[in-house]
C-alpha cells in the first residue's frame, strides 16, 4: 500500500510514491509529472536526484509535494501547480490569465525566424495577445538587435510578460501595452505575430479537462466560428498601417482553419506567404504579407 505522506521518505522514494499515486489516479504521464513536480517545487535539478537521491525530505518539502500531488490528481495541470513552464528553452512565469506555453507554439517561433534573412537586423516586432510573453521573448532572445511590443487586454498578463522579459535578459528591448488587439497601435512593424484565441465557442466545454477548466477562457474563445480574432487582427493591421514595407504577419491557427484564415486574409488584401505544419503533420502557422500594389491603410473604394 502507498504511504499516506512523503514525510521521512528519501527523494528517490518520494518520487516513486508520487509516480505510483498519479498512475493509480489515471494520470497518463505519471512518471514525468511526478518528476516535474518534485524538481520544480523543491528547487532541485536532475543531478540532485542522481547524486543525493537518498537525502530525506523535510517536513515542509513533504507537505508541499503532497499538496501538489493532490492538486494534480484533481486534474490541475503541472504548469499551473508550479506557476511556471519552459518554452524555447527559457523559463516563463505564469498567471491565471495566461496560457501555458505549448510545444506547438514553438513552430510559430521557428517559422518567424526562418522568415528573417538577417537575424542581426534592427527589426521591430509586435506580438498581439502576448499572454506570458513567451513568443515575443523567444524571438528577442534570437534576434539580438530587435525591439518588440507585446499587447494584451489583461493587466495581470502584462505584468507577468514584463517579468519574463526581464528574467530572460530582453527587458530593455521589450515593451508591453494594454489594448484590444490593434486599437492602441500605430506605425510599421517588420514582424507581426499572434497566437490568438481560435477555439470555436461551443467546443470549449469539450476540450481536455486541463484546458477547459484551467486555461483562461478569453485566451481560448474564438467566437462562434473560431475566427473572430483573425478578423480583428487582419482589419486592424491594414487599417492602422502596422506592417512596414516588406513586413510579415504570422498566425498560429487551429488544425482545420487554414482555408478559412487564408480566405479572410485575401479579402483583407494580404498575400499568402505559406503554411507550416507541426511535428504531427497538422496545419499550424500561416504567413502573410500585403498584396503587391497595396499599402497598409489602403481602403478599396
Amino acid at each position: 500500500m502507498t504511504r499516506d505522506t512523503s514525510q521521512g521518505l528519501s527523494r528517490r522514494a518520494a518520487l516513486r510514491r508520487g509516480t505510483a499515486l498519479l498512475s493509480e489516479g489515471g494520470i497518463a504521464e505519471a512518471a514525468g509529472d511526478a518528476r516535474f513536480l518534485m524538481l520544480g517545487l523543491l528547487g532541485l535539478e536532475t543531478r540532485d536526484l542522481l547524486l543525493d537521491g537518498d537525502q530525506s525530505l523535510g517536513a515542509d518539502e513533504a507537505r508541499r509535494l503532497d499538496a501538489a500531488l493532490a492538486r494534480r490528481l484533481a486534474g490541475e495541470p503541472v504548469a499551473r501547480i508550479l506557476g511556471a513552464w519552459e518554452f524555447w528553452g527559457l523559463p516563463f512565469q505564469l498567471a491565471p490569465e495566461t496560457l501555458v506555453p505549448r510545444p506547438d507554439t514553438e513552430i510559430l517561433v521557428e517559422t518567424v525566424l526562418a522568415s528573417v534573412p538577417d537575424r542581426t537586423a534592427p527589426l521591430r516586432c509586435l506580438d498581439l495577445g502576448t499572454g506570458s510573453g513567451c513568443i515575443l521573448v523567444a524571438l528577442l532572445s534570437e534576434l539580438r538587435n530587435a525591439f518588440g511590443i507585446g499587447l494584451d487586454r489583461s493587466p495581470s498578463a502584462l505584468r507577468v510578460a514584463h517579468h519574463n522579459a526581464v528574467a530572460n535578459g530582453v527587458g530593455s528591448r521589450a515593451a508591453f501595452l494594454a489594448g484590444d488587439w490593434c486599437d492602441a497601435l500605430r506605425g510599421g512593424f517588420d514582424l507581426v505575430v499572434s497566437n490568438p484565441p481560435y477555439i470555436v465557442q461551443d467546443l470549449i466545454a469539450h476540450l481536455d479537462r486541463d484546458v477547459c477548466q484551467h486555461d483562461p477562457r478569453a485566451a481560448l474563445d474564438g467566437g462562434p466560428d473560431g475566427l473572430d480574432a483573425y478578423r480583428r487582427i487582419l482589419e486592424g493591421v491594414r487599417a492602422r498601417a502596422l506592417l512596414a514595407p516588406g513586413g510579415t504577419l504570422l498566425f498560429e491557427i487551429g488544425y482545420d482553419q487554414a482555408d478559412a484564415v487564408r480566405a479572410l486574409a485575401r479579402g483583407a488584401g494580404f498575400a499568402d506567404r505559406g503554411l507550416t505544419r507541426d511535428l504531427a503533420g497538422h496545419d499550424r502557422v500561416l504567413a502573410f504579407s500585403l498584396s503587391p500594389g497595396l499599402s497598409s491603410g489602403h481602403t478599396d473604394a
